[in-house]
This record gives structure tokens, sequence and C-alpha cells, in this order.
């Protein structure tokens, strides 16, 4: 797996750019994961860490 550095814009002669990491599926399945699930991410002792972001409006049972 590779960070990639992907061309976003330009706006007033800069240049922008956004950090891409693909994960392979399997990875995705086996962390329970869906497509367009929003994610939360942290970063601890130099580690990248991604959760599932936890839905505030639970319903009060």
């Amino acid at each position: 797996m590779k960070l990639q550095k992907r061309f976003l814009r330009k706006y007033k002669d800069k240049d922008y750019y956004k950090c891409v990491i693909n994960i392979p599926p399997m990875i995705i399945k086996e962390a329970n994961l869906d497509y367009g699930q929003e994610l939360e991410i942290a970063v601890e002792k130099g580690r990248i860490i991604l959760k599932k972001k936890e839905n505030k409006s639970k319903k009060l049972e």
C-alpha cells in the first residue's frame, strides 16, 4: 500500500493536493465497514487510526 499525492485544484497560481490511500476490499470487509460510511481519524504515537464514526442522533429507549 502506498500513500499517494493527487492534484486537487489550482487557485490563484497555487496548486492544492490531497492524499489518498487505497484500502483493499478484504480489509474493508474484515473491518466490517460499508462504502460511503463516515470515519473518524486519529494519530497516536505516529500511527494513523481510522474508526467508524459514532451516530450521535441515537434514539433513547
